[in-house]
């Protein structure tokens, strides 16, 4: 099994640049093993051989290898913190904020962002880049309907003002979405932009290894500008900030010294 896993890894870098040793192993054999298992192939070798040749496949795994579960106003306490603490003090700035929203999943979190400064940014503007791995995820969110699941933290008050209503469906209003570049980014691979002043990345860095997560850490820390924030997920708490050049300011929030 090692061997024939070991191949498939290689296979996906070389041909999607995705690198699964950076992930943690047991979590994502696992998950791909009943994937391979479900579409009749019985090792690793020939599901590599056919998803290199059939476009669906590929993206059927694409999906799979990422955790697109989301919602508005995640864990409602952490966004109360971001709303009465950590934007009021960047917005102080009286300048244009860059904010990063990564591995933004289906748009829930960038467009979450984007409702709190739409209230509280009183003419500064602002830009969201909103970055995952799958393009299919991102232009799900391009879109931005939503049903009602997504938006149970949500207080009605915010949904009334910010959506409108097409049955069971609900559509983020159109003016939202120009503050928003949605863009497909690889964490493990790809570049990182600079001068961030806030950082938001949630419930994704508990797939990787410790070492891809000290990697991604040490990445965001060179992205934000000075006192700017980092905000993770609540299972994925920095233990040792200091090593990232970065402070524990609340919980699950840092700031660049």
């Amino acid at each position: 099994m090692a061997a024939d896993y070991d191949y498939f890894v290689e296979q996906i870098r070389m041909n999607t640049g995705i690198d699964l040793s950076q992930y943690k192993e047991a979590q994502m054999l696992r998950r791909l093993t009943t994937l391979r298992d479900k579409r009749g192939f019985h090792d690793f070798k020939a599901y590599s051989q056919a998803i290199s040749s059939d476009g669906a496949l590929l993206e059927e795994f694409l999906d799979r290898m990422t955790i697109n579960v989301s919602e508005f106003y995640r864990n409602y306490q952490r966004w109360e913190v971001l709303e009465r603490r950590i934007l009021p003090e960047l917005l102080m700035k009286k300048k244009p904020l860059k904010i990063w929203s990564a591995a933004c999943s289906t748009g829930e979190e960038p467009y979450t962002l984007a409702i709190l400064l739409d209230r509280l940014a009183n003419g500064t503007s602002y830009t969201i880049h909103a970055t995952d791995l799958d393009q299919r995820v991102l232009d799900t969110a391009k879109i931005g309907r939503y049903n009602e699941r997504a938006l149970k933290e949500m207080p009605a008050a915010i949904k009334s003002a910010y959506f409108t209503q097409d049955g069971p469906v609900f559509q983020i209003k159109e003016e939202l979405k120009q503050h928003i570049q949605f863009k497909q980014h690889n964490l493990l691979a790809d570049a990182y932009d600079t001068n961030y002043d806030l950082i938001i990345c949630r419930n994704v860095l508990i797939y990787f290894t410790e070492e891809a997560k000290a990697e991604i850490y040490q990445k965001f820390s060179k992205s934000l500008g000075n006192n700017s924030y980092l905000f993770v997920g609540s299972t994925e708490q920095i233990f040792n900030p200091n090593a990232y050049d970065l402070r524990a300011v609340d919980t699950f929030f840092y700031q660049k010294q």
